[in-house]
């Protein structure tokens, strides 16, 4: 199969029509018990980090098996797991179900995760974080957006069209329901690997990104990849009195400051030689919108140079996520001998990961002050990902997106990153990948007050049934077209 090939609906215009129809009312009719559905998947606090309770994210993967047999249209529903790195330890528990395709129709893998971000601190909360609280039309609690409304989209759309043509389907549907998506997709690799004739699919679909805004569908046709690691500063063999030796002796705190400082422009922009750019045209967002939905401080400017939306998308970004050093109510007068950072870069699309890598760890080589001694460990590297926008599924999805939300959808890029894309990429090049989902800019995920539109959560549950409807009539496309 080429991604070139243009596919034709076999569907009469007025039965697709009516199909739309029934469709629409569907999805409208059974909102209440998506939401429903939704809500207990978020009371389960699945947090895959590893100083979390495991036993959580097995609930939850058997909570999401349940929702997955109950549909009755599956050969077979499993929780599965796999080994990280082919190791001895297994990663998180996965849900892996496929029903196999008939009289010549594609196949569809519906992947999302239902793993969660930690909550962080109740205090920052409105409501619990894993107590589900609709309030003014937005559902709030951990994963209620990131990505467990993905995982429902997946179900509620899957329902309808069953309801709408009855669950004898020639549509190949695979779902595969992550469960460490959070802490790394440490064992994704290994799990396409095991199971790649289970999961072998025409059209994959990614529920699991944003929309432009409330009324706006997106396509995500960008996405930047990451490069994470830990950085450790020493500049003493032991803590010294900073009263006695301070103004000639140089704690790690200093050079932690001033080392990290050379990474930004006095604008913001990244100041590292062989971080790279991607040229690429961005919709029309100005500094007003970025206030409303970023909630930037009164007097703060934002930074970088360019267009807003390039500096998001298409542009590297380096944010410190964390550092070790005394807390402020723990401060004393004391020259701190070593400092730990997290830095999380944000590489652009086209960029290898391990070049960005090089560039960032010779930039910091480079630019050590005083002498300091630089350890560099726990690095990550994901990938970044453009889609071939040329492919049928784009076309099929946005057709559907645009009947669905009757709005024009905009391709978007997203400066976050999905880095197991990349392994879908290698172990199924053949298959369209297409990244959606069901935030919008004031979803806040990863954030404390998570939440999600209840009236984008119906349109996208609406998209994604009006697809799985079309392929469902339509042939697989020949390989040789």
């Amino acid at each position: 199969m080429t991604t070139g090939t243009t596919t034709e609906s076999t569907q009469d215009p007025r039965n697709d029509q009516e199909v739309l129809d029934r469709l629409r009312e569907s999805v409208a009719g059974a909102l209440p018990s998506s939401i429903a559905d939704l809500s207990a998947l978020v009371r389960i606090p699945s947090v895959s980090w590893s100083a979390f309770d495991a036993a959580e994210v097995a609930r939850s993967a058997e909570a999401v098996a349940e929702l997955a047999r109950g549909l009755g249209v599956f050969d077979e529903v499993s929780v599965r797991r796999s080994a990280i790195d082919g190791g001895a330890e297994l990663g998180q528990p996965a849900v892996l179900a496929r029903r196999e395709p008939r009289n010549g129709r594609p196949t569809v893998l519906l992947y999302a995760h239902h793993d969660v971000q930690p909550p962080g601190s109740d205090d920052k909360w409105d409501s619990p974080p894993f107590e589900p609280t609709v309030r003014d039309g937005r559902i709030y609690g951990r994963g209620a957006a990131d990505d467990k409304a993905g995982v429902m989209s997946h179900i509620a759309a899957i329902r309808a069209v069953t309801e709408v043509l009855g669950s004898d389907l020639d549509l190949g549907i695979v779902l595969f329901i992550e469960g460490e998506e959070e802490f790394g997709s440490r064992s994704f690799g290994s799990f396409l690997e095991e199971h790649r004739d289970t999961l072998a699919a025409d059209v994959i679909v990614v529920a699991d990104s944003d929309n432009w805004d409330e009324r706006t569908p997106a396509l995500t046709i960008g996405l930047r990849g990451n490069v994470t690691f830990r950085l450790r500063v020493k500049t003493l063999d032991h803590a010294s009195h900073s009263g006695m030796l301070g103004g000639a002796v140089p704690d790690a705190m200093l050079a932690t400051v001033t080392l990290l400082a050379t990474l930004w422009d006095a604008d913001g922009s990244v100041a590292v030689d062989g971080l790279t750019s991607h040229d690429a045209v961005t919709p029309e967002f100005d500094e007003a919108q970025l206030r409303a939905e970023s909630g930037l401080s009164e007097g703060v400017s934002p930074i970088g140079r360019g267009s807003i939306l390039s500096r998001i998308w298409s542009q590297p970004a380096i944010t410190v996520t964390g550092i070790d050093a005394p807390s402020v109510a723990n401060a004393s007068n004391t020259l701190i001998p070593e400092v730990s950072v997290r830095i999380s870069a944000r590489i652009a699309p086209g960029q290898d990961p391990a070049e960005a890598y090089r560039a960032l760890e010779a930039h910091l080589l480079a630019n050590s002050p005083f002498g300091a001694q630089l350890t560099i460990d726990e690095v990550d590297q994901g990938s970044p990902f453009l889609v071939d926008t040329s492919g049928w599924a784009v076309a099929e999805a946005k057709r559907a997106m645009a009947d669905a939300w009757e709005v024009e959808p905009v391709e978007t890029g997203v400066g976050g990153s999905i880095p197991f894309i990349a392994d879908l990429v290698r172990v199924f090049p053949d298959a369209q990948i297409l990244v959606t989902g069901v935030e919008d800019p004031h979803s806040r995920a990863h954030s404390p007050n998570e939440s999600l539109h209840l009236g984008v959560f119906q349109k996208a549950i609406l998209t994604e049934a009006v697809l799985l409807a079309r392929l469902a009539a339509a042939p697989r496309p020949s390989s040789d077209a």
